[in-house]
């Protein structure tokens, strides 16, 4: 069995609303020195598969068709 870590992150340039009121929510608190703040995604994933190549595929496959936007969004497997 194997566990895929999963991170999505918008690219460089998408505007990131969320990101900002979490920014601006953070300077409300008192927390200062707080620069730009990006929001993202992440997943954790068990596979029945054990061979890693394949399970690789298959997460990449997963990112493509659902987990990320690609048109906006970037994302990291990492295999465990």
């Amino acid at each position: 069995m194997m566990k895929a870590k999963i991170r999505v992150t918008l690219k460089t340039g998408v505007l990131d609303p969320q990101g900002k009121a979490i920014a601006g929510a953070l300077g409300h608190l008192g927390f200062g020195g707080v620069g730009e703040v990006r929001q993202g995604k992440y997943f954790e994933i068990e596979l029945a598969e054990t061979d890693r190549a394949r399970a690789a595929e298959q997460v990449k496959a997963m990112c493509e068709k659902l987990i990320a936007n690609t048109v906006i969004e970037n994302y990291e497997i990492e295999l465990a």
